[in-house]
């Protein structure tokens, strides 16, 4: 069938569509650049209407009491964990896992940090699905060579070989994790049942290439959900984490 790009406005059968949203269409990657202004905001709500999800902005996090000993996530993972966010900002928060979970999570963490880049930034790369590649693999095996260059950040029994088995897990196309398939928020929170569980993967990404997305850094955040979780909140409790959707910045309420 015949499409016509968005931008450029050619005829062609060979048009790709925007990976996110499944609908607008380019015949380049510089023409999906050069849209990305307008795109943009009807991106989301056009993934929405594909998807039948209701757009969601916020995560509720309880009280200091039980941030301290609940199991996160509650799903998806062999071995849920205590004080997430406390290991995040000791720099421990792969340590003392199933391998198998160490992989998921640093994939599902690249994942969600090329999502996270494309929608708040327009960084459209050619080494993942955005930019018109079969799957994210390239882009993944740098993400682990940053990883890699991070002093202590993988677990002591990462080494080639376990990059491997990492890598093949993210290549498996009847996995879940599989890098040939974009993800967004709302898919992890619905694969792992945990709000507080994309957060967390955004934290890790951060600390992995070494800054935030769009202008972002959550060292404040991270700092006060592990207070939360040593019941150290110094008379103030964060009650409500949430991500800007324009501007993709972390935000508190406390009370």
């Amino acid at each position: 069938m015949i499409g016509t790009c968005n931008t450029c406005k050619k005829a062609s059968t060979e048009l790709k569509r925007c990976a996110k949203c499944s609908t607008t269409l380019y015949c380049s990657r510089d023409c999906q650049k050069a849209d990305w202004k307008a795109h943009k905001k009807i991106c989301s709500k056009q993934t929405q209407a594909n998807s039948g999800d209701a757009p969601s902005s916020s995560s509720g996090f309880g009280n200091a009491s039980s941030a301290a000993t609940a199991l996160s996530p509650p799903k998806g993972l062999e071995q849920p964990i205590t004080k997430p966010f406390t290991r995040l900002d000791n720099g421990t928060y792969l340590h003392d896992r199933p391998e198998i979970d160490v992989y998921r999570i640093l994939i599902d963490s690249y994942r969600m940090r090329v999502e996270d880049e494309y929608v708040f930034e327009g960084n459209v790369s050619n080494d993942s699905l955005y930019g018109g590649a079969p799957h994210g693999l390239r882009g993944f095996e740098k993400y682990l060579r940053s990883a890699t260059r991070r002093q202590g950040l993988l677990p002591p029994w990462w080494n080639a070989e376990k990059k491997e088995a990492c890598k093949s897990l993210g290549m498996d196309s009847s996995s879940s994790h599989y890098l040939g398939h974009a993800v967004e928020k709302s898919d992890i929170n619905e694969h792992y049942g945990d709000p507080r569980f994309a957060m967390q993967l955004r934290m890790l990404a951060e600390a992995v290439i070494g800054r935030g997305f769009a202008g972002n850094d959550a060292t404040q955040m991270r700092r006060i959900m592990a207070s939360m979780e040593s019941d150290r909140t110094d008379g103030m409790v964060a009650t409500m984490a949430t991500i800007d959707q324009t501007t993709g910045t972390f935000s508190t309420v406390h009370s």
